[in-house]
């Protein structure tokens, strides 16, 4: 995203949640003890003691998150307050009759005190019920109150409907936990829609965003932050990058949310710095480490370790955020990496790019994994959008699209590349979901209408953000032949949440019809879009 101007209460302690989960089962616990905060008042709050010095038992006030499921897998994550033996149980039943363990990692400081846990042999399709135990490691009889969550495991039969929600950029432009509205209350709301996951499209945190204590907006008001000593600058340490990722979990929404709701996260620029690419020299005199690729891997360790992520115990992958994920006959979700393997942002006039914004490998790889794809649909998760303009700048560019509406050039011709395969390929029902332009549309591509004709048409919806500044619409490029069918977005840039809706989308798939739905959100209910797709049908 190529803005970069320099939400839901205040956690409670355990009690802030019902005593057993329903069938969303709601997080039980609260926030850890060494959390370190400043109230919205800019007063610090002293952090905890060392890890070493803590008495008790372990807590996991930080909450539970499940991710990357499938039909029969999925990880489980936690954070401990100290040194911990993470212990997994999972069940069909909300009472824990005939429950499997799972003895997990040692959490300690190497992982800030993270830790995951796979699971493996989930009855397909069923509601899994799972709680984590934090042991002492001196004395495994001595344990912290358990937290709970829930998730359901993708189908394998095909008449069972799948549904999720998808957005991006989160803590964004000096927005960020209010709680003079609740938080980030947009939470609550996707919960309750119950989607089997949540697709986040990156940019979870603004490591370049410094929050403030309060935000005076044009019209008066006030707009107050709980802020945190690593939200106070730009990150460049691993335990400011730690700091970031764990200041969305301050929210009881986000708790909730994250017990009753399985993620698919991938990443953008935000969770370094805005607009990266590899082997930048950074000119900003906010930054005492100069070199991106230092930052970047700073940022990967601290990803890796908050997010439940499947390629992280794949051998030999330790790095990598691509991945498919596999929900079932009807859907397979394709996450793109359009971060780490880029060329460098340029003008994007160049008549050969080998490299693009994918890189070559991560292009051949997207290639065959879904010419191996079974699933009725097949949703690419990108990062950045096809044919909106996002300028780096006053020349460069920093999406694909670089305005000239003419045959692809630079990064244009990868995606023609992958475009063209698809079509010759004969590989059906492919949908682009995307975020980062910070406003919601929908485009249809459609190949009469392009310069570069040798396509299938196809859809790509936009949403978001769910909890940063709003900004106008996107130029078009037509080379892909765009057809913007709906768009909101507001006129004046950096709008706060206070001032317009934050904003998500929802994907249905009738298990019946096999019927794709496309519902672009606001908070407060209403649907601003909505477009039914048919399965196996071509120039829809």
């Amino acid at each position: 995203m190529s803005h970069d101007p320099q939400k839901s209460s205040l956690p409670s302690s355990a009690a802030d949640a019902p005593a057993a989960p329903g069938r969303r089962g709601v997080l039980r616990g609260s926030l850890a003890a060494s959390a370190a905060l400043a109230l919205p008042g800019g007063a610090l709050v002293a952090a905890a003691a060392p890890a070493q010095a803590l008495s008790g038992r372990p807590r996991a006030g930080w909450g539970v998150q499940a991710g990357d499921v499938t039909s029969s897998s999925g990880l489980v994550w936690v954070r401990s307050d100290r040194p911990a033996r993470m212990i997994v149980e999972t069940s069909s039943t909300e009472s824990f009759r005939r429950a499997r363990s799972w003895h997990g990692p040692l959490l300690g400081p190497g992982t800030d005190f993270t830790g995951t846990v796979p699971l493996h042999g989930l009855p397909a399709g069923e509601q899994v019920h799972y709680r984590v135990t934090l042991a002492d490691p001196e004395d495994p009889r001595r344990t912290g109150d358990p937290v709970y969550g829930t998730f359901r495991t993708a189908p394998t039969k095909r008449r069972q409907d799948v549904r999720f929600t998808w957005s991006g950029d989160i803590a964004g432009q000096g927005w960020g936990i209010n709680p003079d509205i609740g938080g980030y209350t947009v939470y609550d709301e996707m919960r309750r829609l119950d989607p089997d996951f949540f697709l986040c499209s990156g940019d979870n945190i603004y490591a370049d965003g410094v929050i403030e204590p309060s935000v005076t907006l044009p019209d008066g008001r006030v707009w107050r932050n709980i802020t945190t000593k690593e939200k106070s600058k730009v990150a460049e340490t691993l335990a400011e990058y730690r700091g970031n990722f764990r200041y969305n979990l301050l929210d009881s929404n986000v708790r909730r949310f994250n017990a009753a709701v399985p993620s698919i996260t991938q990443w953008d620029d935000h969770e370094v710095r805005n607009n990266w690419y590899p082997g930048q020299i950074l000119d900003d005199e906010r930054y005492t480490e100069k070199n991106i690729d230092v930052l970047a891997a700073r940022s990967t360790q601290a990803f890796r370790e908050y997010y439940p992520i499947s390629t992280l115990h794949a051998r030999g992958t330790d790095r990598r955020v691509h991945r498919v994920v596999n929900h079932g006959p009807l859907l397979d979700v394709f996450v793109l990496d359009m971060r780490t393997y880029r060329n460098a942002n340029s003008p994007g006039r160049q008549n050969d790019d080998t490299n693009g914004i994918l890189g070559a490998e991560q292009l051949q790889w997207l290639k065959r994994e879904l010419s191996r794809s079974r699933a009725m649909w097949k949703v690419i998760a990108a990062d950045m959008p096809i044919g909106l303009v996002v300028p780096d700048g006053t020349a460069n560019i920093e999406a694909i699209a670089q305005g000239d509406p003419g045959a692809p050039l630079g990064r244009e011709l990868q995606i023609a590349d992958l475009l063209r395969y698809i079509k010759h390929q004969r590989i059906t029902g492919t949908l682009w979901l995307t975020a980062d332009v910070h406003h919601t549309s929908a485009q249809h591509y459609l190949p009469e209408r392009a310069a570069f004709k040798d396509f299938e048409p196809f859809w790509e919806f936009v949403s978001g953000p769910i909890a940063a500044g709003q900004f106008p619409a996107s130029a078009l490029d037509n080379t892909f032949g765009p057809d913007r069918v709906f768009v909101k977005a507001p006129e004046g840039e950096n709008l706060s949440p206070m001032e317009t809706p934050p904003l998500f989308g929802e994907v249905e798939i009738d298990g019946g019809s096999g019927e794709l739905t496309v519902r672009l959100r606001e908070e407060g209910g209403t649907v601003l879009f909505s477009k039914v797709l048919q399965p196996g049908k071509v120039g829809q």
